[in-house]
């Protein structure tokens, strides 16, 4: 490592450090879209890409836009970035580091005087997780001209605010977010780094991977009806539990889950009436987030899990309600920056790990507007959205070398 590239690596790493402290809460980290400590995040982070020589400039949508003029400005522009929102009581890795380690790719490229020959941009999101509103991923869906703008704007958070409001206060332009889209045929494509969220990497001892696919999700809300009485008086074998049926429909989600590979199957809240110590249940309600790489596999896992559940109905005598409340396809990264991605991992002597993504991104917006790829870095436990997120430098620097290889081969 040079002493140029030893300066890079470890300001990456102090630059995250230094994002973190940018909170709306003291002694966590919690920076939700068009807060004010997101407008400070911004205004760092705006000094930071003009040191890196870049053209910044706030958009519509308050997403920080760094721009670097190509040889040929008319070639088709190179997209980077990630999102610098958080969750509440956040890590400082989720989303920032994509940003970052992107920023610190084009210091390493100007640092060995290269220029592009096609223009790139560095994109910092900022409504990447949905915290503040009921509404997600402002930024990049208004630059891949997907937005839905009059819901998007009308949305208001916990204090009543409209979005549309906050985001002209911020500096955005509520009235001008239609002109923020980009031209499909101006752009090359759309690279964004990112802490895996997940165990995969860790568990076979690799620093990095290569994004295959953004999981579609499905989400439900399931009301199993039965009929309540008396816990001491109604025989074991005239009941209708909801509250039995449903435990087993919840068993039943596993099991079809563990049986199919790539599909994940997750109950994450129930509620239960009359809820008395001794009252049987009457009525009991749960959640359903189905995902999978492949649509065509969640519909699949979908028809089987129906299937039981019905067959389960039957057996209590209760009756069963399905209501989707959710749907977003999945979104396959591109095959050829998928192949860029993978060369440039194994000419730095890492086998190439290809993976899909269970969390949702920036990039499965911006797939609507360009071919998109995404490499993952390997965080210790897979833990993620809490504050005892880990990464290592090591594998922080060898994700900026990567993406600095497959800037060159992309925009040079």
């Amino acid at each position: 490592m040079t002493t140029a590239e030893g300066k890079i690596a470890e300001r990456l790493m102090e630059r995250l450090d230094a994002l973190a402290a940018h909170s709306d809460e003291p002694g966590l980290l919690s920076r939700p879209f068009l807060s004010s400590a997101h407008a400070t995040a911004a205004g760092v982070l705006r000094e930071w890409m003009a040191g890196a020589g870049l053209i910044v400039r706030l958009d519509a949508a308050g997403t920080l836009q760094g721009w670097l003029a190509g040889a040929d400005p008319d070639a088709p522009a190179l997209l980077l970035g990630s999102h610098v929102d958080t969750v509440r009581d956040a890590g400082r890795y989720d989303g920032t580091l994509g940003v970052l380690a992107a920023l610190a790719a084009i210091e390493l490229l100007r640092a060995e005087e290269w220029s592009p020959r096609a223009p790139v941009a560095l994109l910092a999101f900022g409504d990447e997780e949905g915290v503040r509103w009921p509404v997600t991923l402002t930024g990049s869906r208004a630059l891949a001209g997907i937005l839905d703008i009059p819901t998007q704007l009308s949305a208001r958070d916990a204090d009543g605010i409209a979005l549309g409001d906050a985001l002209d206060a911020f500096g955005g332009d509520a009235a001008g977010l239609a002109a923020v889209a980009l031209d499909r045929s101006r752009v090359r494509g759309f690279l964004e780094v990112h802490i895996e969220q997940g165990p995969v990497l860790e568990r076979e001892a690799l620093p990095l991977g290569i994004v295959t696919a953004i999981n579609g999700a499905s989400r439900f809300r399931l009301e199993v009806m039965g009929r309540a009485g008396h816990a001491g008086t109604v025989p074991m074998a005239g009941r209708s539990d909801a509250l039995a049926a449903a435990a087993e429909m919840i068993v039943a989600i596993r099991r079809e889950g563990l049986a199919r590979p790539g599909i994940t199957a997750t109950v994450g809240r129930m509620e239960i009436h009359p809820g008395a110590v001794n009252v049987i249940p009457g009525r009991a309600a749960f959640t359903l987030d189905l995902r999978a790489p492949e649509d065509a596999a969640r519909a699949d896992a979908l028809s089987a899990i129906e299937e039981a559940l019905s067959s389960i109905a039957d057996e209590h005598g209760v009756s069963l309600e399905i209501v989707r409340t959710h749907d977003s396809p999945a979104a396959p990264c591109d095959p050829v920056l998928q192949d860029v991605l993978a060369e440039a991992v194994e000419a730095f002597g890492v086998r190439p790990r290809r993976l899909p993504s269970g969390a949702g991104h920036d990039a499965m917006a911006m797939a609507a507007l360009c071919p998109m790829a995404m490499l993952f870095v390997r965080c210790r436990g897979g833990i993620s959205h809490n504050p005892a997120e880990s990464i290592e430098a090591e594998d922080a620097w060898l994700a900026v070398r990567v993406l600095a290889e497959a800037i060159r081969r992309l925009a040079g």
